[in-house]
């Protein structure tokens, strides 16, 4: 008897462990679940490769799925860090608050959002109104913008992407809070952004967009305009740390509460110069102090 209820007890709480329902504090684990933004996947998961390298016997898991997936999973305590593309809204920080904690912002890098059109696409720049025409259906040709005679293929993120919300208020709507400009509705919504990188390469007439890390030598990435008669500026990272370049953001982690344990060790790396030298070495632009 005393045997069968050692293995019932040992099985009860292997299966607690397992359970993406019952997160353990991090204070009292050596494995982290870290959750959310396509755009910051490859990010994480360098982050954290180098981070377990340093401190053997921690494990640390990092999936994508979207900001929207990271702050749902921080909801449903499955995930102890989210990272997100995008501030979280109003609604969503009092959501997490009704779980019993207030979710801790911070800042861990800089990314650019590219604009992509295939290389052999012959237009290089765009203004920022321009862009918003064309993504919401008002251009529809690329002859409308001096280019070749054929229909605009767009491409964006998924509803769920930080990426997509990000742009839809900062250039569709113009930054406007009260703005109510949608994705054209003819928009190929796509899962990932590597995905939307695959589509442009062989798309003569795909435009879409990005974080500049995922830019390669098969997409041509435009330069942006604030305006009319404004200059059209590259996404790079200097006119990123600049402000110079009209599409940028930040990008975040967001924690339950202030930082300890393990969930403080990983941010503290992802902060201190190794951490930031890996966002230079993937295309990110490292937090400026």
């Amino acid at each position: 008897m005393i045997k069968s209820s050692h293995f019932i007890i040992g099985t009860t709480l292997t299966l607690l462990l397992l359970s993406g329902c019952a997160r353990k504090s991090s204070e009292q684990s050596n494995s982290l679940q870290i959750k959310g933004s396509d755009t910051m996947v490859n990010l994480g998961q360098a982050w954290a490769e180098a981070y377990m390298k340093q401190n053997p016997g921690t494990s640390i898991a990092v999936t994508g799925g979207g900001s929207g997936t990271g702050i749902s999973a921080m909801v449903n305590n499955t995930c102890d860090i989210a990272e997100v593309s995008r501030e979280m809204k109003e609604s969503e920080i009092a959501l997490v608050e009704s779980k019993g904690f207030t979710p801790k912002k911070i800042i861990v890098a800089l990314d650019g959002l590219a604009v992509v059109v295939n290389p052999a696409n012959k237009i290089s720049e765009l203004t920022i109104d321009q862009l918003a025409d064309v993504f919401t259906g008002k251009i529809k040709n690329w002859k409308e913008l001096d280019g070749r005679d054929a229909k605009i293929v767009l491409l964006s993120r998924e509803v769920n992407s930080g990426t997509h919300v990000y742009f839809k208020e900062h250039v569709l709507r113009h930054g406007n809070a009260e703005g109510k400009e949608e994705f054209a509705p003819e928009a190929l919504l796509l899962s990932s952004s590597q995905a939307i990188a695959d589509e442009v390469s062989q798309n003569l007439d795909a435009i879409g967009y990005y974080g500049m890390g995922y830019i390669t030598t098969k997409e041509k990435a435009l330069k942006i305009a604030k305006e009319k008669n404004a200059p059209a500026i590259s996404p790079t990272m200097d006119n990123v740390i600049s402000g110079a370049y009209p599409i940028s953001r930040p990008l975040l982690m967001y924690s339950k509460g202030e930082p300890k344990g393990l969930v403080k060790s990983f941010i503290d790396y992802v902060l201190s110069p190794a951490g930031q030298e890996i966002v230079k070495k993937l295309d990110f632009v490292p937090v400026q102090k």
